[in-house]
């Protein structure tokens, strides 16, 4: 008790609950499977009763089955739907609901698990939902609307082509190294590269002679023809080799115009958005109002922020959505972005915080950007560079990933704002003097140094 006594005691903190009493008098809960769901919808008492009532039954995964249930349910006058997100055999449920007009929402479904030692049915977890619906227990997902859905189709499609086109250069770098040809180490990186391209031609075409090889660089290989003959010399490329390397090359060319074409249909895509316009010097919205624009186009305007690309712009907003109501803060998209730290506390106990699951998608686009931005002189650059050094450089990417989604939720918030760059000196420009020298006062007397003091801005 001694041991406790001098402990400070915390103050009790006031915390306004929220009315879990009966939200909405008429709701549903579907529990998703692959090939059917099983359907509860809670109403008000029977005439004569007392007790609310539930019907249950089950109802095939097709889209006439649903219509026919959205229709049943609008007679019902049901106020909202709720059912989980599991995997994507939901989509079919939530599309089809939402089209017929009815309100649905979509929950995690760590939020609707059934409590310990109760038996757990497909019907019972039906029944679940509904009551925690009724209840207004249960979050709602986001759900982005149908233009913004097309669009993240897009977007995402083209991302895994990209990786597919990383992963067709790897296995072109994997097979001129079985070739003992030591091409990459010379060049920084074969994807994208002229020489490289030229180079593996000439092999493919049937030339073994280094020094001609050498002779195709371009651009600043030029002055590494030395190099490049050395990492040549000794190859013993093959015909397999060839026609294996031809194959790659191929499918990297067809990979490069599908990624072309899809660039062509996201710009359309969101160009169909009216949301994503800006403004001319007129007045008058348009999706190409023009660099000196009041109002600039929603991707032009994220393509402002320091390494961020107008594609990544763009597949930004296909993850955001336009609508950044349904986020009320910064602070809710960033954590719904999975860049929050999530807090572990119990008792006297913190442990380190973990980051969410979130968005993958749009985490890796931010961390991208960040990354982008590391060499730039910008504040978000100088930002980089300093959390680098003291929290390493994965975390650091993080946390400048998380103020670039800051920067995005306030650009789209507002339509008529504008990225305006903090400066690179922006730390040190706000850093307190007087904290700064008596920092330096301290360390040097640690040191054992004592110099005498005085401070001309405060004699002047």
């Amino acid at each position: 008790m001694a041991g406790s006594a001098g402990k400070k005691k915390t103050a009790a903190q006031l915390v306004e609950d929220e009315e879990y009493q009966l939200r909405h008098e008429r709701v549903a809960g579907i529990d998703v499977a692959k090939a059917k769901g099983d359907v509860c919808v809670r109403l008000p008492p029977a005439p004569g009763r007392v007790r609310r009532q539930s019907r249950v039954w089950e109802v095939p995964a097709t889209v006439p089955e649903i219509a026919a249930l959205a229709g049943e349910l609008l007679g019902d006058g049901v106020e909202l739907v709720s059912m989980e997100s599991t995997g994507d055999y939901w989509r079919v449920w939530y599309y089809v609901l939402e089209a017929a007009g009815l309100k649905v929402q979509l929950v995690s479904s760590s939020q609707t698990r059934q409590l310990k030692g109760r038996p757990k049915t497909d019907r019972k977890d039906a029944q679940w939902i509904a009551r925690l619906t009724e209840t207004g227990m249960l979050r709602p997902s986001f759900v982005p609307p149908a233009e913004i859905r097309e669009l993240r189709d897009w977007t995402r499609a083209r991302l895994h082509l990209v990786h597919d086109r990383t992963a067709e250069w790897q296995r072109l770098e994997k097979l001129l190294e079985g070739a003992l040809v030591k091409l990459s180490s010379v060049v920084s990186a074969l994807a994208g590269n002229k020489t490289a391209r030229k180079i593996v031609e000439a092999l493919i075409e049937g030339e073994r002679d280094p020094q001609k090889l050498a002779g195709l660089a371009l651009g600043p290989l030029r002055g590494k023809r030395r190099e490049l003959a050395a990492a040549l010399e000794g190859a013993v490329f093959g015909a397999h080799h060839a026609r294996l390397a031809r194959m790659h090359l191929d499918r990297i060319d067809a990979l490069d115009r599908h990624v072309k074409a899809l660039d062509d249909e996201i710009a359309a895509c969101l160009e169909a958005i009216p949301g994503a316009w800006g403004v001319t010097g007129d007045g008058v919205p348009s999706p190409d109002p023009g660099q000196g624009a009041p109002v600039l186009a929603a991707a032009e305007r994220l393509a402002e922020i320091p390494g961020m690309s107008l594609p990544a712009a763009m597949a930004v907003i296909a993850e955001t959505g336009l609508d950044m109501s349904r986020f009320p803060t910064a602070a809710h998209l960033v954590s719904w972005a999975g860049l929050a730290p999530s807090a572990r506390q119990s008792g006297a106990r913190s442990r380190k915080p973990g980051k969410g699951q979130g968005n993958a998608y749009l985490r890796g686009y931010c961390t991208r950007a960040a990354n982008g931005a590391a060499k730039t002189d910008t504040f978000l650059g100088a930002r980089l560079r300093r959390l680098s050094k003291r929290i390493g450089g994965a975390r650091a990417r993080c946390a400048v990933g998380r103020s670039i989604l800051v920067i995005v939720w306030h650009l789209l918030k507002d339509p008529a704002a504008r990225y305006a760059d903090l400066g690179a000196d922006w730390h040190e420009r706000k850093t307190d003097r007087d904290k700064k020298v008596r920092s330096h006062l301290r360390q040097l007397r640690a040191l054992g140094v004592v110099i005498p003091f005085s401070d001309p801005q405060a004699a002047a």
